[in-house]
This record gives C-alpha cells, structure tokens and sequence, in this order.
C-alpha cells in the first residue's frame, strides 16, 4: 500500500481534479466524486474487490446516517414554503432584528443549534428560514447560508455535547466542564469570524431565494398565513428533543439510565425528532389542501434526491481515504517536531482535509496524540483542555468536497460548487484559523 508523501499525493490529485472536473468542466458530483473514491483507493493499493466494498459500504453508511434526515428536512421545507409558514417566520424573526441584522441572526441561530445537534441536521432543519429571510430582507442566499452554515460550524467542533468534543474530553481524560467553558470562549469569535466573511465575501455571490409561491398567491389562496408559533413548530420541536437527547446521553446521566433516558433517546433521534417535525408540518396544510399533502411529500422526496446522490457519493470517498494509513504517516513526521499545539491541530487539518469528516477527524486525532501528552508536555488540567480545543479547530479546516456537510450547504442553498468553495471551503478555512489562533493566545498567557 503507498505510504508517506506518495498517499498524500495522490489525495492532492484527486482534489485537485476533483475541483476541475466540476467547476470548469461542469461534471455532475456524483460521478466526480464515486470516480475519485476509485481512483484514490486503487492507485493507493487497495484490492480491486475492497475498494468497490469500501465504496458502497460508504455510500450506504453516510446516508444510513442522514439519509432520512434529509429527506424529512426537504418535505418540512417544501410544506413550510407551500403552506406560507416560512414567511411567517420570516416576518416574525425581521420584526425582531430588522432586515440589516438578518444574517447575524442566522449565525447565533446556528450557533445555538448546534451545540446539542448535528451540523448538517441543523442546516436541514434551519434552511426554510434561512431562504425565507434572504426573500424577505433581500439579501442574497449565498450570505444567508454562509452564516448560518458557519455559525452552526463553532460549536460543532468546539462545544460539548456534540459528540466529537466529548469523545476527545473522554480520551485525552480532560475536564469536560472545563471543556464547555473554554470551548465557548473560543467558539465566539470563531462564529463571529464566519458572519464577518458571509458579509463581506459571501455577498459577492447572487443567490436568489427563489421561492416557488409568492406572498400574493398565498394571500390570494388562504386569505391568511399561519401563526407563528404554529410556523415554527415543526423546525423547534426536532431541535428541542435532539437536544433532550444530548443531555440524557451526558456522562453526568442526568435523566438516569433507565425508561426516562430510553424515551428521550428514542423521541430525538434525530430521524424520530424530523419525522415528528414532518407530521407537524402536515398540519400547517390548510383543509382545502389537504389533497395536494401527497403531491407536496413527494415534491419534498423529489428534491432531495440529488442531495442523497452526491452527499452517498462524498460518504464512499470518505471511507476509502480512511482505509489509508495517513494517521500513521503524519504522527511519525509531526510528532517528532517540538510544535507544541499546533502538532494536535495539523494532523487534525490534514485529516479533515483528507478525508471530509469533522467527528472522524476528532476521534482519529485524539486517540493519536492521548499516549503522547507526557512527551508533547500537555499534562496539566488546562493543557488537555486546549489540546481538544486545538484538535476540534483543525478539524474545521476545510470542508470540501469530500465533506458531506459541504454538499448539504452546498445544495439546500442552491449554490453551484464553484460559490460553495468560495463561501463554504473558504469560511471554514478562516474559522479554524480564528480558532487556533485565539488557542495560542490562551495558551501564552494560561500555561
């Protein structure tokens, strides 16, 4: 099997190719991406036979994990846009805010989110209001998406209890509560540093919301739109109880072991928590639509079947780069440098880089760099914090086209791959930036 600056070689072939085939020659990403997955894992030396295997068992896993999410999210989104919801939500969120503050609301709103919630279920669920603000205020969707996905991307890999900060708190035996704590110390800036590039980056790129049904023929229709508790219903219910599940999963097990935690480990699941949100959505569907409820679901089915395509295909690359040797080939060359933080933090970058998947990126690393803290001299309580932290900010950069999270930004914002790699790989680029750096600050003046 290829090893050392060969492996990584043929990964940087295989982006850069990869960014080609779509962006200048307009290939579709599903195939860029099931052919790149073939062509790394062979040129690699894996067998033939294990590379087709890695790469369906890869395309079903990641869509085994999301799959259904983001189906459930695109049927929510088609009945919250058809029924007027979104605008209500829209109209109600701008009357608080005002139309400028839009975009930062986007970002807290993300950031909030996903402190208990997935990323990329978080997008899903969050996206109709997100477009329906970019129609309602006039600004483009490309900067709407770009706070929201960037917001939503601090506290992912920062902030317990995402899954990713308490696996690496578990392995590196660091204070979770401190965990927390300093976690949202570096998180801020790093969410604010996203809103900052949506708005002066990401407004370079026209996206218009688009929406299928105007204010007017709503009104015209059902004389009146929804209520707005009643709009919101179907987007805060799912992200109510995935965050119960959050808590009941802490290690403090705060809701106990038994039925309790079994109930609020069922209820948000993140496909219970959406399929719940779809039925509270169907009942947004004004009586004299209840006929067209079918027609509406499928519409929703429809749409994201692209999303599935591409987001299985970034899956399969993502299995096949994992079956290569690269942890072992960047702890022999990083670890025997005197870096300090930055050692956690550039295998984690390179990992993520390589292979798409923040929570891989975070596990891989961690287990890497737990059995040489002695030797790293990262022994005090507040060095194991910021060693997770510095982990968690290099698992942030990038996200790219290997990243399943880059195709679900990419796609429920109707951006062409070309503006997603501008806005998406590039906001993530400066958010694990921000994040390192204030690390190194807190180190020089804690350690």
């Amino acid at each position: 099997m290829a090893s050392g600056l060969f492996l990584f070689g043929i990964i940087f072939v295989a982006i850069v190719g990869m960014i080609v085939l779509i962006s200048k020659f307009k290939w579709h990403p599903f195939i860029v991406l099931i052919l790149a997955a073939y062509f790394v894992g062979l040129l690699a030396g894996l067998p033939v036979d294990k590379t087709i295997g890695v790469i369906k068992k890869g395309f079903g896993g990641i869509l085994g994990n999301i799959g259904i999410v983001i189906i459930a999210g695109t049927i929510i989104g088609t009945i919250l846009e058809k029924t007027g919801a979104a605008l209500t939500m829209a109209n109600a969120i701008l009357a608080l805010v005002g139309k400028k503050r839009a975009p930062l609301t986007m970002s807290l709103t993300g950031y909030v989110t996903s402190i208990p919630v997935f990323c990329d279920s978080g997008f899903v669920v969050l996206s109709p209001i997100s477009r329906a603000l970019a129609e309602k205020s006039g600004i483009s969707l490309a900067v709407m998406a770009t706070a929201l996905s960037s917001g939503l991307y601090a506290t992912h890999c920062l902030v317990p209890p995402t899954p990713g900060p308490i696996i690496m708190a578990g392995t590196l035996s660091a204070d979770l509560g401190l965990v927390i704590l300093m976690g949202f110390l570096v998180s801020i800036p790093v969410m604010l540093a996203g809103y900052v590039y949506a708005m002066k980056v990401a407004v370079k790129y026209q996206i218009e919301a688009s929406p299928e049904v105007s204010l007017e023929d709503l009104l015209d229709k059902y004389g009146k739109l929804p209520g707005a508790v009643h709009s919101f219903s179907p987007i805060v219910l799912p992200i109510v109880l995935i965050a119960l599940k959050s808590i009941a999963d802490f290690p403090a097990a705060p809701f106990g072991s038994g039925v309790v935690k079994t109930f609020f480990d069922f209820l948000g699941n993140p496909v219970t928590a959406l399929l719940l949100g779809v039925f509270l959505a169907t009942s947004l569907i004004p009586k004299e639509e209840k006929g067209a409820s079918f027609a509406w679901i499928s519409e929703g089915i429809h749409h994201s079947a692209s999303i599935l395509a591409i987001t299985g295909a970034g899956g399969a690359l993502g299995l096949v780069l994992r079956e290569l040797p690269l942890a072992d080939v960047l702890s022999n060359s990083l670890l025997q440098m005197n870096l300090g933080l930055l050692i956690p933090f550039i295998i984690a970058m390179l990992l993520k880089t390589a292979m798409g998947a923040s929570t891989v990126s975070m596990i891989l690393t961690s287990a890497m760099v737990a059995p040489l803290m002695v030797q790293m001299g990262m022994t005090s309580e507040l060095a194991k914090v910021l060693v997770v932290l510095s982990i968690g900010a290099g698992s942030m950069t990038v996200s790219h086209a290997n990243d399943s999270y880059f195709w679900v930004v990419s796609q429920f914002s109707d951006m062409d791959t070309s503006t997603a790699y501008k806005c998406q790989t590039g906001v993530t680029l400066v958010q694990g930036i921000v994040a390192m750096t204030v690390i190194q600050a807190l180190a020089m003046v804690m350690l």
